[in-house]
């Protein structure tokens, strides 16, 4: 069953633009620019059908500005208003196989996963970057290294945004977990906050880590940044910038490749722009924002 799709023009007024336009000229700066707006199809081969429509930020009700909208994630002023790309690595090895991956430098993209990173590539290749940050670890590694072919800044990986450290589950498989471990791989399913090894909380260490990660970024120089990670740090990554607990770890999903945008004023504070984008798994779509 094809779900439609929906595409809006929309003017990019002159003291919008600049924001996000410094050092370079773009193409389509002053120029009406389209936005599409896609659900994805059950089957990757059904095109979705679209609809343009003539619309003005009064119709599309866009928020221009914004204030108080969080807790500052610097706690101090920013130079400028700064926009943040956030992608999930492709699938790995181990999400192939259905395993507890965690910190463990293991697992490995497929050849799936190399062809999700080529498709986010695409995605977002009419879209300039100041910067691109990555986890070490090697499935975020190679992805952010597919995504960053062409690009002129060298990539800069940073332990902050390193998966969490999952102890003796990492490696084994979901189902045998669950028997070897019951106690605690329920725990780690159903009270993820909650779940401890030896009075470390792995959840509940990642917020700190998350909000290290923002202040890295946010206080770097520039106005546009790619960030390629893993599931776990980008849920305390969106929940921390959103002002959520620890305990709302499960209310986020990210998708393999799934593309999420966040927009921050000069306060460090975060307004969430789009969460999980993944139509550029389903056909050759262009994100331009």
């Amino acid at each position: 069953m094809a779900c439609g799709a929906l595409s809006l023009t929309i003017p990019l007024w002159p003291h919008l633009t600049s924001k996000f336009d410094s050092k370079r000229e773009r193409a389509f700066k002053h120029q009406p620019t389209t936005l599409g707006i896609a659900c994805s199809n059950s089957s990757p081969d059904l095109p979705a059908a679209t609809e343009k429509l003539q619309n003005d930020a009064s119709v599309t009700g866009g928020a221009y500005d914004f204030g108080r909208a969080t807790k500052s994630l610097t706690q101090k002023l920013i130079s400028y208003p700064k926009k943040v790309t956030l992608v999930r690595h492709g699938l790995s090895s181990w999400n192939d196989e259905g395993r507890v991956q965690g910190s463990s430098n293991l697992s490995v993209l497929t050849e799936a996963g190399v062809r999700q990173a080529e498709r986010c590539r695409k995605a977002l290749r009419n879209i300039y970057f100041d910067q691109c940050f990555s986890s070490p670890i090697c499935r975020a590694k190679s992805t952010a290294e597919i995504l960053w072919q062409g690009r002129d800044e060298p990539l800069a990986f940073i332990d902050s945004l390193k998966e969490a450290h999952l102890f003796f589950l990492e490696g084994m498989k979901n189902v045998d977990a669950r028997q070897k471990y019951p106690n605690e791989y329920t725990t780690w399913r159903e009270d993820p906050a909650n779940f401890n090894v030896n009075g470390v909380y792995p959840v509940r260490n990642l917020w700190g880590t998350a909000r290290e990660a923002w202040k890295e970024i946010l206080l770097t120089p520039g106005e546009n940044f790619l960030v390629v990670t893993h599931k776990s740090i980008l849920r305390a990554l969106i929940c921390t910038a959103l002002g959520l607990g620890p305990e709302r770890f499960r209310a986020i999903d990210v998708n393999n490749g799934g593309i999420t945008v966040f927009i921050f004023n000069q306060n460090g504070e975060a307004m969430l722009q789009s969460l999980n984008m993944t139509s550029h798994m389903y056909s050759d779509y262009m994100y331009v924002y």
